[in-house]
């Protein structure tokens, strides 16, 4: 099995506030807020955007999360390198994460299991 497209981008901001009317403006729906600084936005059926606001001494990054249908019947390549195996998130998920041949990450996403 392999990955189904895009699931989530996961976008570091400075300021939380700003970047949600930014995205609002731009047609995305606020789904969830933390009420600390981060949030799931959604713009109709396409991948959901993960906000969160880090400190002003980082750099924000952006990742991206590809979907799993199920980690059983998932196996990677060898020309994939797995830095961390499937893992449960604390927002509900199991995320494994590669890395490409210049050394950007990647989530894969799959459902959690029951």
């Amino acid at each position: 099995m392999t990955t189904q497209g895009l699931e989530a981008v996961f976008l570091e901001t400075h300021n939380w506030g700003r970047t949600a009317r930014f995205l609002q403006a731009l047609g995305f729906e606020l789904e969830i807020s933390t009420g600390d600084g981060s949030g799931v936005f959604r713009n109709g059926e396409g991948p959901y955007l993960v906000t969160v606001e880090i400190p002003e001494n980082r750099e924000p990054r952006v990742q991206l999360a590809l979907k799993v249908a199920d980690e059983d019947l998932f196996h990677t390549d060898p020309a994939v390198e797995v830095v961390t195996p499937f893992e449960d998130t604390h927002y509900g998920t199991r995320e494994m994460t590669v890395r490409d041949p210049d050394g950007r990450l990647w989530s894969l996403q799959a459902p959690a299991k029951s």
